[in-house]
Order: C-alpha cells, then sequence, then structure tokens
C-alpha cells in the first residue's frame, strides 16, 4: 500500500502540467521546430524538390498525404490494420443502438474508430519511451567516459566540450595523461548519428586509450589505429580524429589528423589551418600518417573543432560559416579557454535561432600559458 501511495504522489498533477506548459511560452516556435523535423525525417529529397515547385495550396495537400502515407508504412502490419480499421470508423461514422427490451445503448461507431487509433498512438509512444531510456542509459555511460572539462596541467589552459544532436553522440572528446610527461587531448568525429555512431565512437576511445600508452611515435599510432578500425567497423564506416600530444611546460604540440578538419592555431591576429596527416580512419587499410609539429608560444591557442560549429543552420537554411568563427577568435583570443570555447557556443547558439542542431558540437580549446595563469 505504501508503495502504490508513493507511485500516486510522485506522478505529476495533470492540471499543474498543462499549466506549467502553457506559462512556458515558445509553442509557436516549438510546434514549427517539430514540424520541420517531421518532414525532414519522412520525406526523401526528391519529395522535397517536388514540394518546391508547387504552389501553397498543392503543397498542402501533397505534404499531408505523403506525411500521412510515410508514417503508415513505417507501422507494424498489425498497427497498420488497427489505424486502417479506425479511420474506416471515423469515416463511415453513424449511430448505432444496442439492447434489448427496455435496455438501450446509443453510440456512434465513430468513438471505436478513435480508440483505436489512441490505442495505436499509445503502443507507438511506449516504444518511444522504452527507446529513449536505453539511449539515456547509453548517454550516461558515455558521460562517464568523458574526462574533466578543464584537465590541469602546468603550463596549459585546457577546456574540452561535446554536445550531441540527439540523445547520444558520434562525437568524441578525451584528455590522457599518456605518461610522467606527456598528456594529450582527442576530438574525433564518427560518420553517422545515434546509437550506432555512439557505439563506434566508444570503440574508438578505447582503442586510442589503450594505444596511445604504448607508442610516442604518432605516424605509428595513426596506422594502428587505421588498420583496427578498418578491420572491426562495418562496410563504410569511418571516423575523423585530431590527435594533440603534449608536455607539461612545454612549448609545441604533436598533432596527428586524420581525415578531420583542420585544427586552427591563433597566434595574435594570425590564425594557421594545421593541414591533415592523412584520410580518416577506416577508408584506407594502409594508409600513412605522418604528424605535424608546431610551436606555441605563451598565449597562443590551439582550437579543435567538429562541423557541428560551421555546419549550424539557422531558420533561414544559413550556414555558421568558417569565417565568422575566423572573426570570433580574433576578437576573443585573450580569453581563457572555457571562456573562448563558451563564447563560440553562445555564438552558434545565437545563430542558429532555436533550431534544432544537424550535428553534434564538439570543442577541443588548448592554450599556452604562464604557470600561474593555468584555469582549473
Amino acid at each position: 500500500m505504501s508503495n502504490a501511495n508513493q507511485h500516486t504522489h510522485d506522478e505529476p498533477e495533470l492540471g499543474k502540467t498543462l499549466l506549467d506548459d502553457l506559462r512556458r511560452g515558445g509553442l509557436g516556435q516549438s510546434v514549427r521546430t517539430d514540424y520541420r523535423a517531421l518532414k525532414e525525417f519522412y520525406l526523401n529529397e526528391e519529395r522535397k524538390r517536388r514540394l518546391e515547385s508547387m504552389n501553397w495550396f498543392k503543397r498542402f495537400f501533397f505534404m499531408g498525404w505523403w506525411l500521412l502515407k510515410s508514417l503508415f508504412l513505417r507501422l507494424t502490419p498489425a498497427r497498420r490494420l488497427l489505424v486502417l480499421l479506425g479511420s474506416l470508423f471515423i469515416v463511415m461514422s453513424r449511430n448505432a443502438s444496442y439492447g434489448a427490451g427496455e435496455v438501450q445503448v446509443n453510440t456512434n461507431i465513430g468513438v471505436f474508430g478513435g480508440l483505436l487509433i489512441l490505442f495505436v498512438l499509445m503502443l507507438e509512444l511506449k516504444d518511444k519511451l522504452t527507446a529513449t531510456h536505453e539511449l539515456e542509459t547509453g548517454r550516461s555511460i558515455q558521460v562517464a567516459m568523458m574526462p574533466p572539462a578543464s584537465p590541469e596541467v602546468a603550463g596549459w589552459d585546457i577546456w574540452l566540450f561535446t554536445r550531441p544532436a540527439n540523445e547520444v553522440g558520434g562525437d568524441m572528446v578525451d584528455y590522457l595523461q599518456v605518461d610522467d610527461n606527456t598528456s594529450s587531448v582527442a576530438l574525433a568525429d564518427v560518420a553517422g548519428k545515434g546509437l550506432g555512431a555512439a557505439l563506434l565512437m566508444v570503440k574508438l576511445q578505447s582503442t586510442l586509450r589503450a594505444l596511445a600508452p604504448e607508442t610516442d611515435d604518432l605516424a605509428k599510432l595513426g596506422a594502428m589505429l587505421n588498420r583496427i578500425f578498418h578491420r572491426d567497423t562495418l562496410r563504410n564506416s569511418f571516423a575523423s580524429l585530431v590527435h594533440v600530444v603534449f608536455q607539461p611546460r612545454g612549448s609545441r604540440v604533436r598533432v596527428l589528423n586524420a581525415g578531420h578538419l583542420p585544427p586552427l592555431l591563433i597566434h595574435g591576429e594570425s590564425i594557421t589551418e594545421i593541414p591533415k596527416n592523412g584520410p580518416a580512419l577506416g577508408i584506407v587499410p594502409d594508409a600513412k600518417y605522418p604528424p605535424t609539429e608546431c610551436p606555441m608560444r605563451e598565449g597562443d591557442v590551439l582550437l579543435v573543432y567538429s562541423d557541428g560549429i560551421t555546419e549550424a543552420k539557422n531558420d533561414r537554411g544559413a550556414f555558421f560559416e568558417t569565417p565568422q568563427l575566423y572573426e570570433l577568435l580574433r576578437s576573443n583570443r585573450m580569453c581563457s579557454a572555457r571562456e573562448l570555447g563558451e563564447g563560440i557556443l553562445s555564438a552558434v547558439d545565437a545563430f542558429a535561432r532555436g533550431q534544432r542542431p544537424h550535428d553534434d558540437i564538439s570543442l577541443v580549446v588548448l592554450k599556452r600559458v604562464p604557470d600561474a595563469d593555468c584555469q582549473a
């Protein structure tokens, strides 16, 4: 009895929940965002192009039909039949009487149709909540494997960040103390999104953590990672990776870039791209990865980022492009690593205007500082 009472007490009140929803505001923006996500999920590129050529009246009917058809075909066979039966009941809605003698029951068969469709909706919601719970578990594992956001290394100010576009992500940021005199940071982007990319990300992170302490040769490390990723992953799966190695109080970094966006080295007003050393992991089994060595003076910043930054889109379909990122870096180069990273995220979020992200967003900010200026 006490458990039942506790469960009832913990369940939110329906009226209060609805009032909170109304007070929260942003309903229109939320509906528009959900509608765009619905089109993105259910419509292929051909149908999107056809809709663009239609007038609004024609587009309204074609859009509704294509969305309903796509939804209907994605249901299980039993649920499709229930939705079909419920729809027929609603369309053929009429009053019906049942009973004998003095007892008569009047009803409308359209009500049964609505109940059948509601039943299918409840089943679909149950599936979604179950999947969401499993993804939340996966996300908690990813978070547990995350390093601290600001690892402490003498002479360096470091900030690490990743934010998945969905419940789980395919981006990886990591920090590793390779030995007493060597540390490293890494950022990887596994092709794809969702659970599949997240599983490959965990494999890549585990492999990197196992191999990095075994060799100081970044070219050899890159070759080993590539062979393993090519051997053990699905066809057409690949991952880009930037692995940066440095020493406490050091004045240089060594960079392994396997097919990722070029990291940016900020020195005063100058911004230099550090080129790729080879293709993404998993594409070519015998690829070579000669590393790049870069000097870093006090105040210099190395930024490694995922394409979720420069491919963030606003409600007009425009991208947050590289020139905007460069201008932001120049104007905030004197900030701490955390302040610089958070400034980039704030600018991207403001640009997106509440649009759902299309890709994971990840950042590694590595700044050379005097020992006394290292940030916690």
